[in-house]
């Protein structure tokens, strides 16, 4: 799943869990840029934002390497925080309130309130939060099946694992020219944060491109070097803008172990390693951040394509960045197995619950039944029931 579940230590702080980011120009005010943080994977339709936790979108123009795969990037940031109240209730009323705080690089505040029909506008920004419909969607059975099996394992009509679930959604609208300054474009590396509040800030998890964590680096069969290390806990402490060098050759070698993998599943090599056995998506990935154009119009199902045209040595054609109707499980298998123009490789899920729309905050209303999260994953990992013989 996009960044659901993404690590051991997560799993007991769901508030903290970054299950997507996505980072799109605005469908219908050109030149502004929406960034999406969803956390909460399964949250219930009453669930709300921790008062002990920011959440944090990150901003960096950068820019294609001149000598390799990979975006460069200089020290100057834009960044948005959003902090929450403890909830409260109004005099008779029963259903809590919450009330957020949203602070720009340059320590202006904008107050907004959670769940609110309405989206609070400022200068140059336009807020949402509160609960929404989950828009991932994925086969995660066959995710699963092909690392098992060491081939493709996906197949049409598949179910979508997340169907009828919820998440805690925050959506904002910049005009970067007035909240960020004149200088910041038109490509820009975006990463989503869940960091703790007050004191010495811990960072708790953080995202950029999707099922970096929950695809590639999941499993620890394929890397000799660190086989018997959950690496995403440690994985998702690290600046994504900064990578620690205490650490950072163990991802490497993930990548490396893992890329190949994947490089083999449909018995073809697309991506031969180096002399030193590096992946010639490594250095890429391994900067792991959304990458959108602002200058470029919306689109969907751009996901990847800036990166995969640096790989192609061509002009990227579209915004790149993110999208909520983008299906990135398709996009990352394609480009993972057949390389930058195979074939199309489907998981057999082709869309979400419901799709996102184009307008603000274009994620659907929540659902107010949603499945339950343990039934679901028991009836999706329970081994097949033996085939009746014959009479």
């Amino acid at each position: 799943m996009a960044d659901h579940f993404s690590g051991p230590r997560i799993l007991f702080d769901p508030a903290s869990d970054v299950a997507d980011v996505f980072a799109f120009p605005s469908p219908d005010r050109p030149g502004c840029l929406v960034l999406v943080l969803d956390v909460f994977p399964a949250a219930a339709p009453t669930a709300l934002f921790s008062d002990a936790i920011t959440y944090r979108f990150r901003v960096r123009p950068v820019a294609p390497a001149a000598d390799r795969a990979a975006f460069t990037f200089g020290d100057t940031e834009y960044g948005l925080d959003f902090t929450f109240a403890t909830p409260g209730r109004l005099p008779g009323g029963d259903d809590p309130l919450q009330i957020g705080t949203c602070t720009t690089s340059t320590g202006e505040e904008v107050l907004f309130l959670v769940g609110g029909d309405k989206p609070t506008e400022a200068e140059g920004l336009r807020i949402f939060a509160g609960p929404r419909l989950d828009p991932f969607f994925i086969d995660l059975a066959g995710v699963l099946a092909a690392d098992a099996t060491r081939k493709l394992a996906f197949g049409p009509g598949a179910d979508n694992v997340l169907e009828g679930m919820n998440v805690l959604s925050i959506v904002v609208e910049v005009d970067p020219e007035v909240v960020f300054g004149l200088d910041c474009g038109p490509l820009l590396g975006v990463v989503g944060e869940t960091v703790t509040s007050g004191g010495r800030p811990v960072r708790l998890e953080r995202m950029g491109r999707p099922e970096i964590k929950n695809v590639v680096l999941a499993s620890r069969s394929h890397d000799l070097v660190n086989r018997d290390l959950e690496i995403r806990d440690l994985y998702n402490e690290e600046d994504a803008f900064s990578l620690r060098p205490d650490y950072v050759e163990a991802y490497r070698a993930r990548f490396n172990a893992n890329l190949a993998f994947f490089d083999r599943l449909d018995g073809e090599l697309v991506w031969p390693p180096d002399d030193r056995g590096t992946h010639p998506l490594t250095e890429l990935l391994l900067a792991d951040f959304l990458v959108v154009d602002i200058s470029k119009p919306f689109a969907e199902d751009s996901c990847f394509e800036i990166e995969a045209a640096l790989l192609a040595g061509r002009p990227h054609t579209t915004c790149g960045g993110r999208a909520p109707n983008d299906d990135i499980v398709d996009t990352l298998y394609t480009l993972l197995v057949g390389g930058v123009d195979g074939p199309r490789i489907s998981d057999g899920v082709d869309g979400a619950t419901q799709p996102a729309t184009h307008d603000f905050p274009y994620l659907v209303a929540p659902n107010p039944n949603p499945p339950d999260l343990m039934t679901v994953m028991t009836a999706l990992l329970a081994p097949p029931e033996p085939e009746a013989e014959a009479a």
